[in-house]
C-alpha cells in the first residue's frame, strides 16, 4: 500500500522530531521533509510534491499564513495548520489561514504532544490528504458583492412565510460561511442559526473573525435566550462541545452525546427546527466532511421547509451535502456563489393564499 507522504513545517526542531517520530511509528505515513519556516516550505512543497502538509502558523520570515497562502496559490497541497488557539491572535489567523485554503485546523497542545494528541493528529491528517484541493480555492471568494447584478431567481410562493434560516458546515465551512454572511444583502429579513464543527478553544475567535468578515452581529448562543426575530439579520453560533437546539421559542445548549462523532450537531439543530418551526425555516448545508447535517435537513423537507445545499462544484468535501442528496433532503443544489441569491429569494417569499 502507498504510504502517505508528509511534510512537516514548524520552527521548533523538538516539535518537528516529535512529529516525524509519530508519523515514522504509523507505518502508513512517509515523512519526505521538514522546513522551519514558511519560505522554506514552499519551497519544499514544489519539489517535494506531499500529500499532505502540517503547518505551524507563527514562524519567523515567512509565517504559516503566508505559506499557505503561496502554497495553495502555486502548487496546491492539502493542509492542516497546527495552531494554539486559545490564543486570540493565533486564533484569528488560523482562521484566515483556513479561507487562504487550509483543509484543517487542529489544536497545538502548551505543552507535551502526548500519544492521543498525536493519534487525533494523524487521524485528521489521513483524512486531510482526501481533501481535493485546486490553485484558486473557493474559500477564497472574496466577500465584496460582484460588479454584475445577476437577477433575483423567481421561486414559487412557500407553504409558510419563513422566519428563520438554518446553516451547518464543517470541513472548508469557515471560508463558505464567510463567503454567504459577507454577500447577503443588509436588508435579508431572516435571523441565522450556524452550526460550524469547532472547539471550545476555536468557538470565541471563530465568531469574532466572522463578524469582522461580514460586518454583522455574529456570536456564540446563551443558553435560554429567546430565538431572534425576523425582520433583522444576526447570527446566534453554536459553541464548541455544546449542541444548540431550539425548544419553546429559546436557543438551548445541550450537552447530549455526540452524534456523528460531532458536538455541536448540525442534526440535532435541524431536527429541533423541523420540530419548532416547521415549514417556517429554510435549511441549508454546506461543505463538510461526514453526514452530519443529512438527516436534520431530511426532517426539515418532510416538514414542508425549503431545503438547500451547496453543489459539489464549489464544495471543499461534498459528503455532507451528498449525504443529503442521497436522502432526497435537497430541494435546491446551487454552487456557493448562487447561494445568497437563492437564500434571498426564499427568505422574502410570501406564503401561498390560504396558508398560515
Amino acid at each position: 500500500m502507498k504510504r502517505l507522504r508528509v511534510l512537516i513545517v514548524d520552527d521548533s526542531l523538538t516539535v518537528r522530531r516529535r512529529l516525524a517520530d509519530a508519523f515514522a511509528a504509523e507505518g502508513s505515513c512517509e515523512v519526505v521533509g521538514e522546513a522551519s519556516d514558511g519560505q522554506m516550505a514552499f519551497e519544499q512543497c514544489q519539489r517535494l510534491r506531499p500529500d499532505v502538509v502540517t503547518m505551524d502558523l507563527m514562524m519567523p520570515k515567512v509565517d504559516g499564513l503566508r505559506a499557505t497562502e503561496l502554497i495553495m496559490g502555486h502548487c496546491p497541497t492539502p493542509i492542516v495548520v497546527l495552531s494554539a488557539t486559545e490564543n486570540r491572535v493565533e486564533g484569528l489567523r488560523t482562521l484566515d489561514a483556513l479561507a487562504a485554503g487550509a483543509v484543517d485546523a487542529v489544536d497545538k497542545p502548551s505543552g507535551l504532544l502526548d500519544a492521543r494528541w498525536l493519534e487525533m493528529l494523524l487521524s485528521r491528517v489521513r483524512v486531510a490528504s482526501r481533501v481535493r484541493v485546486i490553485t484558486h480555492v473557493r474559500a477564497r471568494l472574496k466577500t465584496e458583492k460582484p460588479r454584475s447584478s445577476p437577477s433575483m431567481p423567481v421561486v414559487p410562493p412557500l407553504s409558510q412565510t419563513p422566519r428563520l434560516l438554518v446553516v451547518g458546515a464543517s470541513t472548508g465551512g469557515p471560508a463558505a460561511v464567510r463567503y454567504l454572511l459577507g454577500a447577503l444583502p443588509p436588508d435579508f429579513p431572516l435571523p441565522i442559526l450556524l452550526v460550524l464543527h469547532t472547539t471550545e478553544n476555536f468557538d470565541t475567535a471563530m465568531a469574532e473573525w466572522l463578524e469582522t468578515q461580514s460586518g454583522l452581529s455574529v456570536r456564540k448562543a446563551v443558553d435560554g435566550e429567546a430565538l431572534p426575530m425576523p425582520g433583522r439579520l444576526c447570527v446566534r453560533m453554536a459553541p464548541g462541545n455544546r449542541h444548540m437546539v431550539v425548544r419553546s421559542g429559546r436557543l438551548w445548549l445541550e450537552d447530549g452525546p455526540e452524534r456523528h462523532s460531532c458536538r455541536p450537531s448540525v442534526d440535532e439543530l435541524f431536527e429541533s427546527v423541523a420540530r419548532e418551526l416547521g415549514a417556517a425555516a429554510i435549511g441549508c448545508l454546506l461543505t463538510g466532511m461526514g453526514r452530519d447535517g443529512a438527516e436534520g435537513l431530511s426532517a426539515l423537507r418532510r416538514a414542508g421547509a425549503p431545503t438547500v445545499v451547496e453543489d459539489e462544484s464549489t464544495c471543499v468535501v461534498f459528503g455532507m451535502p451528498r449525504e443529503a442528496i442521497r436522502l432526497g433532503a435537497a430541494q435546491h443544489v446551487v454552487g456557493l456563489t448562487g447561494l445568497p441569491l437563492l437564500l434571498t429569494a426564499l427568505a422574502r417569499a410570501g406564503a401561498r393564499e390560504g396558508t398560515a
